[in-house]
């Protein structure tokens, strides 16, 4: 009796309230929609899961599953993690000149690989060249994908077949699986490990040095730290060493960063300039990031390397697009002026917030969650807590913020939690002691106004969790 009163495909394409489905989604589309429906309903049944057929429900479900496949996959997400580089939510934000020029290349033709001036082809590398070099010192530099392809694409210009020393303590795994020797391994590279875990001396390079030996290789330990009774060789004393016996030493930063943390209360982060100032020949680091630009591998050091490295083949395979350039450029614009860096470029200024307009942000989404919720359903307050880099850059540093936290009534924390991730707008936090925790850190001004609705959508029993 139930399966005949599921109705058939044709019937549920021909109802009226469908109409304005059809007419803004492609047919096929809205047609699989209703045979997913349709079929789960017939499997309900058969499980003795549904005792009534309601049309009206299979209607709902049709129009709630043929928006959910129009939906775009990547969306945007409001942070309220507290982790200001988030890697799994996007890491850097772009600042706002980034954007505009991005937006700008995109709607029209460019000059990506044409000189405007000689009216030939020119070089994609020329638009962001420059400027790395004035804000750097280095001679050179080129970009690719990201800091991973920027390694491999070293170490097989320079070492394919050969020997690169490399200390033990410095063989590191960062996200996603990223290993060092890995790297190593596929560029061709052949890895020559030095020392032991924490501690690596001088003699130790030296030592390892044979007619094989193409590289020293000195990797910043941006995601841990080792302390204790350690030792590892400075990069002054590698370049040292390299000139010695005339082997090139390259440096692999990960985050790149520009400007000194330790002037606004951060940990100290290797300064890319530095790098260059103490006569290492390569040097590379992410273009996201601390340094706040889109995702990008950024190699800088000595032409005669350099030039090399832009002639292999396989840097077609790893070369950036017109629209990571255009926001390239624009970030690395704005570190002519360090006090401009630090109010546009929104990683700098997330990490640089004082406390006390953290305070102010948790006070204001207080009261806007307050005046839209009864204390029997939600209870608010507001607690110290701190906020993370992320971006595997600095470890240790713990960022004093200002959390929102709430406890629901008639649901747990952790159901809530869930909830919110597949609300509309998604939002994500984080959980401590029993108490869901929006940190304001990296909730956006706009974004504030938005979080009460998103919570009475989390609320509502009806609320639709993309099942």
């Amino acid at each position: 009796m139930l399966l005949r009163q599921i109705p058939s495909v044709d019937h549920v394409l021909g109802q009226e309230s469908l109409r304005s489905i059809l007419n803004h989604y492609p047919r096929q589309m809205v047609v699989d929609a209703v045979r997913k429906v349709l079929d789960r309903q017939r499997k309900q049944v058969l499980r003795g899961e549904l005792v009534t057929i309601s049309h009206q429900e299979i209607l709902s479900q049709i129009t709630a599953e043929v928006k959910k496949k129009g939906e775009n996959q990547l969306k945007p997400v409001i942070n309220a993690t507290g982790v200001v580089v988030h890697t799994n939510l996007g890491r850097s934000l772009l600042a706002q000149k980034a954007i505009e020029h991005l937006v700008e290349v995109a709607q029209h033709y460019n000059n990506l690989e044409y000189d405007l001036e000689q009216g030939k082809r020119g070089s994609r590398y020329s638009h962001v060249e420059t400027l790395l070099c004035e804000l750097t010192g280095a001679e050179a530099s080129m970009v690719v994908n990201n800091n991973a392809g920027a390694v491999f694409l070293t170490l097989n210009t320079l070492a394919c077949g050969k020997k690169v020393i490399v200390s033990r303590g410095e063989l590191i795994e960062i996200g996603g699986s990223f290993r060092i020797p890995d790297v190593m391994a596929r560029s061709g590279a052949i890895l020559t490990e030095v020392g032991t875990t924490n501690r690596t001396h001088i003699y130790d390079y030296e030592q390892a040095i044979d007619e094989q030996t193409a590289l020293i290789m000195k990797v910043h330990k941006s995601n841990y730290k080792i302390i204790g009774f350690t030792k590892e060789v400075g990069l002054e004393e590698l370049v040292t060493l390299g000139q010695k016996h005339n082997l090139p030493v390259i440096e692999d930063l990960g985050s790149g960063n520009f400007v000194d943390l330790t002037k606004y209360g951060l940990e100290k982060e290797p300064l890319v300039q530095k790098s260059i100032a103490a006569g290492v020949d390569i040097v590379s680091f992410s273009g996201d990031k601390l340094l706040g630009g889109p995702q990008a591998g950024i190699i800088l050091g000595k032409r005669k390397f350099i030039e090399p490295i832009k002639k292999n083949p396989l840097n077609r395979a790893l070369r950036i697009d017109k629209l990571t350039l255009a926001g390239l450029e624009s970030t690395l614009r704005l570190y002519q002026d360090e006090k401009q860096a630090l109010k546009e470029i929104p990683t700098l200024r997330l990490l640089t917030f004082p406390p006390a307009y953290l305070r102010r942000q948790a006070f204001r989404l207080k009261k806007l969650i307050q005046n839209s919720f009864d204390e029997k359903i939600l209870k608010v307050g507001i607690k110290r807590s701190v906020s993370k880099v992320g971006g595997g850059a600095l470890p240790g540093q713990e960022l004093p913020t200002f959390v929102v936290v709430i406890k629901p009534a008639h649901i747990s924390v952790l159901e809530l939690e869930q909830r919110l991730r597949v609300a509309r707008p998604p939002l994500v936090a984080r959980i401590e002691e029993d108490l869901l925790c929006l940190d304001v850190r990296t909730i956006q001004n706009d974004e504030l106004k938005l979080i009460p609705q998103i919570i009475k959508q989390a609320l509502d029993k009806g609320h639709d969790q993309g099942n």
